[in-house]
């Protein structure tokens, strides 16, 4: 079965829009969900324009 998309969980710390760039660059497919909390209801869905906004408005 290939790979269609990526769910990134345990997004906390400094390093996370750092991490999130490294991985799309290391795997080229799709970040499908983003999660920033610890249970199933902080998934969301990825918007790398929302990703980025909150990233430099910290």
């Amino acid at each position: 079965m290939p790979l269609t998309g990526l769910i990134i969980t345990k997004l906390d710390g400094t390093a996370k829009g750092g991490s999130v760039v490294a991985l799309r660059r290391a795997v080229p497919v799709p970040i499908r969900l983003l999660g920033t909390g610890e249970s199933v209801e902080d998934l969301e869905l990825f918007d790398p324009v929302k990703f980025a906004h909150r990233l430099v408005s910290g």
